[in-house]
């Protein structure tokens, strides 16, 4: 029976754990053991005692949970202790942040282990229910626009009282993927005006669809902007101008702008300049979520809120989901479920086939070498 091991995370700042009672019994019920280091899962509301109800065993300390471990589960990457403490081909499964951690790759592949990065399990039909980056990037589209309302020094909805009106809030999401798609859908609950802008065509329809209005420069070149594939074209430096010029204009107005854009492997592209910024109303909000990349604000810092002269808030938060870890920890115990049985053989042994597909596309360490072919030198 393979064993998991399940530690507590200690990066700063993370409250997540990367398994919870819930899964802890189906995995035990698929033929796995799970070992949890104790209080790993009190920061996000999981106490020891729900872990050993649901059969796990609770360990001391992270070198006594991961001793005998086949597996180890983590939401980042392991602490060199950690790393050490693995026996040789161990597999490991981890947001591993393998563009930007260099030396955690290279300190798993030195000790043998087998590790999978959860950022690059592909974006297939059949991996929907395993995708980290999805189910993360969808709280923290949520929690931008809380965050965003708590610093906003106005309500949110319009609200007409016998003392007059209170005007909504203009709420512009920059980004429509997963986390810019939830932060319309949270604004417009709450009750603001929302638009939003990206650079694909087929996303407008998306926006639509929650009630906010796309902006884009809505020409010819811009409505054959994807390629087959779905992936945006390089657009022409005039087609750049023009769409420039209209988000200049917008922002200028808007009370909260949420900046998404993530490109992987390179920093955050700079979406809103400095300029951009000074042209907004004072007690305006930005949150950028691109913070922990570099940031799509031009002034953002990480871990601050930095106010500007004409008092603007750019909040630089890093780690959104990390603020409602009780649900983060949940949605991302049941990627790391699913994706554990593509270790099991269809006897229930457990056997990795590193040439199946998903495991093949996620796998950066094997054999004491990084294997990756985007990380090779």
């Amino acid at each position: 029976m393979a064993v998991i091991a399940v530690t507590k995370e200690r990066r700063a700042g993370e409250t997540r754990v990367a398994t919870v009672p819930e899964t802890v019994k189906k995995l035990i019920g698929a033929g796995f053991s799970v070992v949890v280091e104790s209080g790993a899962g009190v920061a996000a509301s999981y106490p020891d005692a729900d872990y050993q109800a649901a059969g796990a065993t609770i360990a001391k300390t992270a070198k006594d949970a991961i001793a005998k471990a086949d597996i180890l589960f983590k939401v980042r990457g392991p602490e060199p202790d950690e790393i050490k403490a693995l026996k040789p081909g161990a597999v490991v499964a981890a947001s591993l942040n393998p563009y930007m951690d260099r030396a955690t790759l290279d300190a798993l592949a030195k000790q043998g282990a087998t590790a999978f990065a959860m950022e690059f399990v592909p974006r297939i039909t059949r991996a929907q229910v395993m995708d980290v980056l999805s189910s993360q990037a969808n709280l923290a589209g949520y929690r931008a626009v809380i965050e965003a309302a708590e610093a906003y020094g106005k309500a949110m909805p319009m609200m007409m009282t016998a003392a007059g009106t209170v005007a909504a809030a203009k709420v512009f999401v920059m980004g429509v993927g997963v986390a810019g798609l939830q932060a319309i859908a949270t604004a417009r609950r709450l009750g603001a005006v929302v638009t939003a802008t990206d650079v694909r065509p087929a996303t407008k329809e998306q926006v639509e669809s929650l009630g906010a209005k796309f902006l884009a420069v809505e020409d010819e070149e811009f409505k054959n902007a994807q390629t087959a594939g779905g992936y945006a074209k390089e657009m022409s430096k005039e087609y750049q101008a023009k769409q420039a010029e209209l988000v200049s204009s917008h922002i200028a107005k808007q009370d909260i702008v949420i900046t998404t854009a993530l490109i992987p492997g390179r920093p955050a592209p700079k979406l809103v300049s400095a300029a951009q910024v000074a042209s907004m109303k004072p007690g305006s909000v930005l949150v950028d979520l691109a913070i922990e990349q570099g940031g799509n604000v031009e002034g953002a810092k990480l871990g601050e809120v930095a106010l500007t002269a004409n008092g603007v808030k750019i909040l630089g938060i890093p780690n959104l989901p990390g603020r409602i870890a009780t649900d983060a920890s949940a949605l991302y115990a049941r990627n790391l479920l699913a994706f554990s049985g593509l270790f099991l053989t269809k006897e229930g042994a457990f056997a990795p086939d590193l040439e199946e597909e998903i495991l093949k596309a996620a796998l950066v360490t094997h054999g004491g070498a990084v294997v990756h072919p985007n990380l090779q030198a």
